[in-house]
Formats: C-alpha cells, sequence, structure tokens
C-alpha cells in the first residue's frame, strides 16, 4: 500500500503550517521553501483543502493559510480524504466495469484491510502528529542541554 504524493505532501504542510502559524497565518511560499515541495504544487493542494473546508485564506500582505478548526480536531483521514479521493490497498489489476475484469479472491481482505487503515488514519490528530515530533525532539535537547 502506497500513500499517494498528493496526500503525503498535504499532511506535511499542514503539519508546517500548524508548527509556524504562532505570528498568524502562513504563506504557501515559506511552506515551499521549508518542505521542498513546489508552490505551483502546494496551491492546488490547498485550492483542494480549502474547498473541503479544512484551511481559510486570508488576502493581502501578511496573508497566508490557517487551519479553519483547532489541530485536535483536524484527522490525517480528513487530510487525505480532502486531496485524494479514496485510500484503498488494492490487488487489482482491473478495476470493475473493465472488460478484464474478475474478482479478487482476496478482494475482501483488502477491502477489510482498507477499513482499518481508514480507521487508524481518523483516529491521528495533527495535534497528536505535532507532540509526537515534539517528544521525539526532546531527547536530543535534553543531550544537547546536559553537555
Amino acid at each position: 500500500m502506497r500513500l499517494s504524493t498528493k496526500s503525503r505532501y498535504a499532511v506535511t504542510s499542514l503539519l508546517d503550517m500548524v508548527m509556524h502559524s504562532d505570528e498568524g497565518p502562513v504563506s504557501l511560499a515559506d511552506i515551499s521553501q521549508r518542505q521542498g515541495i513546489s508552490l505551483s504544487y502546494l496551491e492546488q493542494l490547498f485550492a483542494k483543502m480549502r474547498k473541503n473546508k479544512l484551511v481559510i485564506s486570508t488576502r493581502g500582505p501578511g496573508g497566508g493559510y490557517r487551519l479553519s478548526q483547532p489541530p485536535e480536531q483536524v484527522n490525517i483521514s480528513d487530510i487525505i480524504f480532502a486531496v485524494d479521493d479514496k485510500l484503498e490497498v488494492s490487488n487489482k489489476d482491473a478495476l470493475p466495469g473493465a472488460t478484464n475484469y474478475e474478482p479478487c479472491l482476496t478482494e475482501q481482505l483488502w477491502d477489510e484491510l482498507s477499513q482499518q487503515i481508514s480507521n487508524y488514519l481518523t483516529s491521528i490528530s495533527l495535534a497528536d502528529m505535532i507532540n509526537n515530533q515534539q517528544n521525539e525532539l526532546q531527547p536530543e535537547l535534553r543531550d544537547e542541554l546536559s553537555s
């Protein structure tokens, strides 16, 4: 199973945005520079996320983007589904309706796995990811301070 580039970049860019939103809206140019994601690609992703009401844009000097709700209320699955149609584990070479389509013997297994992954991603918020990131940095900071 692989997450699409759109999904990975969307999650990364929103994490970056939240981590740098202390002083107000965050510009896509700043996210692009920090994360190495093309500005035009970010514009496409943020248009989808704005359409799905995950982010709010502010125009003008000092403008940019911010979350439409607290990070605790934005699940990773919300982000993925905002930019991708669906997250699916599949072992199919042909889609239903295609002339060479045959039901996969393990189709139920892959459907259930897709549901488990979806449930897992629904259980994780942006705030959880930020807290995990900060906890991972803590031992490094402790080592630096003790030397």
